[in-house]
């Protein structure tokens, strides 16, 4: 589920889990009264700001499926987390605003579809609230996103005004709905036929017909290789909040959305489903359970079947462990699982070797491509408030290391009492000042510093830079991965040090905008 903040996307993870039925009633992002907060968004710095800032994975049973959906973040500080979550999937939900439009962190995650070959279903939500045309709309998606929208589900009335829903593929019935008080529960939904919504809507019912018929014939219509290919997306209309057209949309998903196919390997290749068990992991979360304070480490299936209990090997390291603690994921709650296959989504619990990028096989050596580490433009260095709690800050620092939260870079300068927080955004630190004070009882203070451009370098970066003596620079290990990250304060002062050495390796790291 991707999409701009604010678009919906924790309220649709809400409604589709509603529909499926594995929950019995809708929880609310801004929870009030005794309405309960949404599913996806467990953690209580969530509740309390009401946007996502991790993602979170449910499991579901539908129409004889098995759907394994993601809740990502939408704020561009959390883009690591959502882009990190692109790589485990087989589709996309994207949603679009009704009243907003295509927004700016929508257009980079669809950016992250195509590159990925991850094919985008699209549903314009909030059509129940003032909005823009459903023409022009579409016409954006196509003009800035050069993907042909190909509408399944038509609205019926003006955005603020939705007298119902009409399929592309049963023009002779308009689907109606009656909302429920809050949203708690699905929209009563009665079925019109053509004659009757004809009569009773008049003009409105008309001009939606009249919109599908001239959407439809000036289009390529609908294909399937053609969505999986990433030319079309197909595109519903309706209302999350309200649960209105979000049924539909559930039901695409079972019959539109791809299987599990095979996944490129790092060296060139594929791993084929059906050959034996290999595993990414796409995410590190820490603490879902505060009563037991454990890590649970995120894996999709790729190929063969998982047991628990099974041996699988670790590319990384090429060591062997036992999956004695494997659960299936629902928000924060989780139920043991004895055998996952190719899509699902399985965590395992207190697996410390882990890394968020591993690759886990067994049989044949299997390694995926590395999940990628973006540009830091923010840098603080972190030191605990009260130093007698000094096992619990470098237990809190590398956990969210691992997790990846923050990215964190040492030096023998600062040392391990004073490491330095790296984050593509500034919200990154809220999360790490709230989570250092309640979940690992260490709080911190962080010290902005002055630099917003990192480069990898090497040995000889570092000594060249050590020696240029700048106000505003210096080169820090990124305890990770060991690589050298050489800081400075503006692309200026990098582009005055490259000029004086020329030899010196500074090679960019990826930009969240690319």
């Amino acid at each position: 589920m991707i999409s701009h903040p604010d678009a919906g996307k924790s309220t649709l993870t809400e409604a589709l889990a509603l529909h499926a039925r594995a929950i019995t009633s809708a929880g609310a992002v801004h929870a009030k009264g005794d309405r309960r907060g949404v599913t996806s968004d467990w953690m209580e710095l969530e509740r309390e700001r009401g946007i996502s800032v991790t993602s979170a994975a449910l499991q579901f049973g539908y129409r004889g499926h098995v759907m394994n959906l993601v809740d990502t973040p939408g704020h561009a500080d959390f883009s690591e987390d959502t882009y990190r979550v692109l790589a485990a999937v087989d589709c996309a939900i994207m949603l679009v605003d009704a009243a907003k439009g295509l927004e700016e962190q929508t257009r980079k995650l669809f950016a992250v579809c195509r590159h990925r070959g991850v094919p985008v279903i699209t549903f314009i939500n909030k059509w129940d609230r003032r909005g823009r045309d459903a023409l022009t709309l579409l016409e954006d998606i196509e003009t800035h996103l050069g993907i042909t929208p190909v509408p399944v589900v038509w609205p019926v009335g003006n955005a603020g005004n939705l007298r119902g829903l009409v399929e592309a593929g049963n023009t002779e019935q308009m689907l109606r709905y009656t909302k429920v008080p809050a949203g708690t529960h699905a929209a009563l939904e009665e079925q019109l036929s053509s004659e009757q919504a004809a009569e009773q809507e008049g003009e409105t019912w008309t001009t939606a017909l009249e919109e599908l018929e001239l959407m439809l014939s000036s289009g390529p219509g609908y294909d399937q290789e053609a969505f999986e290919a990433g030319k079309i997306s197909p595109v519903f209309f309706g209302s999350a909040l309200t649960n209105i057209g979000v049924k539909l949309l559930l039901d695409a998903v079972v019959d539109l959305a791809p299987a599990p196919g095979p996944r490129p390997l790092a060296k060139g290749g594929s791993r084929e489903v059906g050959e034996e068990f290999s595993g990414l992991v796409f995410k590190i979360q820490a603490n879902m359970d505060p009563a037991h304070r454990d890590r649970i480490a995120f894996v999709r299936v790729c190929s063969g079947v998982f047991e628990r209990g099974m041996h699988v090997t670790r590319a990384a390291s090429g060591r062997s462990f036992a999956t004695k603690y494997a659960h299936t994921v629902f928000g924060a709650e989780r139920t043991v699982v004895d055998t996952a296959y190719p899509g699902d989504v399985v965590g395992l619990i207190n697996a410390s070797a882990l890394r968020v990028g591993d690759t886990l096989f067994t049989g044949k050596k299997t390694e995926f491509p590395p999940l990628p580490a973006f540009a830091p433009e923010y840098f603080a260095v972190a030191r605990p408030t009260d130093i007698s709690r000094s096992k619990q800050f470098r237990k809190g620092v590398a956990q969210l290391d691992e997790e990846g939260v923050i990215q964190v870079l040492v030096s023998d300068r600062r040392g391990d009492q004073a490491p330095v927080m790296a984050a593509v955004g500034p919200m990154q630190f809220d999360v790490v000042l709230h989570r250092m004070e309640h979940e690992f009882s260490s709080p911190i203070a962080l010290d902005q510093l002055s630099y917003r451009v990192a480069r990898i370098t090497d040995a000889d970066g570092a000594a060249a830079l050590a020696k240029a003596r700048l106000i505003n620079g210096e080169v820090l290990t990124r305890r990770s991965d060991d690589v050298l990250l050489a800081l400075f304060a503006d692309k200026w002062q990098l582009n005055a040090f490259q000029r004086a050495q020329p030899d010196i390796l500074l090679q960019p790291l990826i930009a969240t905008a690319d």
